[in-house]
């Protein structure tokens, strides 16, 4: 099976540097050199559907515009790129999201995948009205795709659960197809609704020993309820022609960071209840040093932002090299993003995409 790459929709801001935000850190100042315009992301979804990548994924949180909107309005500006779009369980009922999808699949021409998030810190959450802990907002979670999945099968659905609750709900109209789920989450209950949800399982860009580990885990809980997801991981990249070119750049954008942002921010992610956030801070543990954790796999963008915080680096081969390395894993998609997005992905689509096209690990969507 063809490798499937996707880009991610900086709707937070661009820079030539690193925009941060997430997981109770801020975006920085660095988000306004590119502020998040239709104009702009339209720039960035064009060309990643011109260089062959099969989706764009967009994040969610008050630090960002909206994904559903955003996306929205950009598959007007696009014919076949596909929306990876992340959004909360809590904040919208299941019946309309399930609605939702379904309008967004017909208007789209069945553009629409969708990246399920629980939430990873209560004081955002609380900020929409939901006061749920961690434990129970996955719980949720689950009652949520129960009843989703259900409804997107054209079942009429009754589920009177300790989190959710709907009465003889039903779609007028179906999608087509049905939204592919994308689900991820380090801690206990997260591997469990990903077992028995999740269509691909998620995870930051750890290095390959912990990537295995977690597929393994993941495998055998949702071996236990008869199911096989996908793989997937989400990393930065900085490829260029050279290694020694690749690794300049990683130190311009080493050089470019605050050492007093990098203390706040560090202080702040500290705070996050995120199993997977705590994972990525203990990948260089707040220090600019040592900062490759694996060959060609590069941890600085950690230290002022949050969520994914790990980059490949190096030569266009090198970093066909180390995707080939994840893939032996298990892993089939990949999600990436660079600073900026636009002019990385031209490196990206344009230097390694090719390689793999001619070792038959990639075709053109």
């Amino acid at each position: 099976m063809s490798l499937a790459f996707h880009w991610f929709l900086p709707t937070n801001g661009d820079s030539r540097h690193v925009v941060g935000g997430g997981h109770g850190s801020t975006p920085g100042a660095a988000g306004s050199d590119r502020p998040p315009s239709i104009a702009y992301l339209g720039q960035v979804a064009r060309s990643a559907e011109q260089l062959g990548f099969e989706a764009v994924l967009t994040p969610t949180g008050a630090w960002c515009e909206d994904a559903w909107l955003t996306t929205a309005m950009l598959t007007q500006v696009t014919e076949r790129l596909k929306y990876l779009v992340a959004f909360r369980p809590g904040q919208v009922s299941p019946t309309l999201s399930a609605q939702m999808a379904a309008t967004y699949q017909r208007q789209s021409g069945g553009r629409l995948l969708l990246n399920v998030v629980t939430g990873g810190e209560s004081a955002e959450q609380r900020a929409y009205g939901d006061f749920l802990d961690k434990n129970a907002r996955y719980a949720r979670a689950g009652e949520f795709l129960d009843i989703s999945r259900r409804l997107w099968a054209g079942e009429t659905v009754d589920h009177h659960g300790p989190h959710l609750r709907v009465e003889r709900a039903k779609l007028n109209r179906l999608p087509e197809p049905v939204p592919a789920v994308y689900f991820g989450g380090s801690s206990a209950a997260a591997g469990e609704v990903a077992a028995r949800h999740a269509d691909v399982y998620l995870t930051w860009g750890e290095p390959p020993a912990q990537v295995a580990e977690k597929i393994a885990w993941i495998r055998g809980l949702a071996a236990a309820h008869g199911r096989a997801p996908r793989f997937g991981i989400r990393l930065h990249v900085i490829a260029r022609d050279t290694s020694a070119q690749a690794w300049a750049e990683a130190d311009r954008l080493l050089a470019g960071m605050d050492p007093y942002r990098i203390r706040e921010t560090q202080r702040a992610l500290a705070r996050s209840e995120s199993v997977g956030q705590r994972r990525m801070l203990e990948l260089h543990g707040g220090s600019a040093e040592r900062l490759e954790i694996h060959p060609g796999l590069w941890a600085g963008i950690g230290l002022i932002r949050g969520g994914a915080g790990t980059a490949m680096v190096g030569s266009h081969r090198e970093v066909a090299a180390l995707v080939e390395e994840y893939h032996a894993l298990g892993i089939e998609e990949f999600i990436l993003s660079g600073m900026p997005h636009l002019e990385e992905a031209y490196w990206f689509g344009e230097g390694v995409l090719p390689l793999l096209a001619e070792r038959k690990l990639w075709q053109r969507p």
